[in-house]
């Protein structure tokens, strides 16, 4: 059965992207509720190579600031939370728990390539899906690519392990700072039926 239009609205129709937050702090036990409702949404073989890392003290985001583009500054600063949002580059060690086969942690392991386009874009797939249920949770999302994440890699993976794929700002959102929705394309711009 379809959801309702309220939630359509939530989740889609009406849902924009926050560049400004008002000063209320998001509870750790919502975090938690997010990642469990994103976790849910599928990955190819279950993957599930996204890990999250949210910076909630004014210590934790100063630290992302050095990586911002400079308009990304102010809203990362007035966010209650930035996400980093990365990809396990190990993510086959958990096959064994996750999967139903034994030998896909070999397969992985043993084809880096493969290992790699599955990471990024299944990490890819799982911020996605937090955004999503973010938004279910009456949360605002500023999703961010305007960052250097090499920086990121630096400062907050320096094993290698996690590689930052993008931010993002999590809270509520400051109406005063909206944009105007920008067109999208059409079904026919961008859809194909063969």
């Amino acid at each position: 059965m379809p959801i309702s239009d309220a939630s359509l609205d939530q989740l889609f129709r009406q849902a924009r992207t926050a560049n400004g937050f008002i000063d209320k702090p998001v509870p750790a036990d919502l975090l938690k509720q997010v990642y469990e409702l994103a976790c849910m949404a599928p990955t190819s073989m279950n993957t599930q190579p996204t890990r999250y890392v949210f910076l909630t003290t004014t210590e934790a985001r100063e630290r992302v600031i050095a990586a911002l583009s400079p308009t990304n500054v102010d809203k990362t600063r007035s966010a209650p939370v930035c996400v980093i949002v990365a990809t396990d580059t190990r993510f086959y060690e958990y096959m064994p728990k996750i999967w139903h086969r034994p030998e896909a942690q070999a397969m992985f392991e043993g084809n880096p390539a493969m290992a790699s386009a599955t990471a990024t874009r299944n990490g890819t797939l799982g911020g996605a899906y937090f955004i999503m249920a973010a938004r279910s949770l009456d949360l605002a999302c500023g999703p961010m690519s305007g960052v250097d994440l090499a920086k990121v890699n630096a400062e907050f993976f320096p094993d290698g392990r996690y590689q930052a794929n993008f931010l993002i700002n999590l809270g509520y959102m400051d109406e005063s700072k909206l944009f105007e929705r920008n067109p999208r394309l059409s079904f026919e711009q961008a859809c194909q039926v063969l």
